[in-house]
């Protein structure tokens, strides 16, 4: 379900009820465990946390570096983890803390799935949130850059 909107608070008008009770918590979770220097805006049809290019221009396509993205599918919810996607330590930690929550863990390389907000653990999300500051993202993106 892509969105052709061009701001936050357009696409959460457009989402149903049902869809924003599962969006605005998953939301509010990521705004309060955001570190300092990352930014909400809206791009690539979901809401998007990122590093600007006012502090970091030099992206492999001159785009904000994401760091997470949240979105409402047709089927289910997405959240991208772009901060953990090729950490595989962090990705196996990801996993444990799923399971000892008793939640199943349905990921991609960094896209996160689930179809109701009881499907995500929110602490779990609020400690992946606050893994890096945006000096370390950039610093993780750039050796990330180095090696692939």
């Amino acid at each position: 379900m892509k969105s052709n909107t061009t701001t936050v608070e357009a696409y959460l008008a457009e989402l149903t009820p049902e869809q924003r009770s599962v969006i605005e918590p998953v939301r509010q979770t990521i705004l309060q465990h955001l570190p300092a220097g990352f930014v909400e805006s809206f791009a690539w049809g979901m809401l998007s946390y990122e590093v600007p290019l006012a502090r970091f221009p030099d992206t492999y396509n001159q785009q904000p570096l994401s760091y997470v993205a949240l979105a409402a599918q047709k089927k289910h919810y997405s959240l991208y983890l772009m901060c953990v996607a090729y950490d595989e330590p962090a990705v196996a930690w990801l996993q444990a803390q799923f399971r000892q929550a008793g939640k199943k863990f349905d990921m991609g390389k960094s896209c996160l799935r689930f179809r109701k907000l009881d499907d995500l653990p929110l602490a779990v999300v609020a400690e992946v949130i606050q893994r890096y500051s945006v000096d370390e993202y950039i610093g993780y993106y750039q050796a990330m850059r180095r090696e692939g």
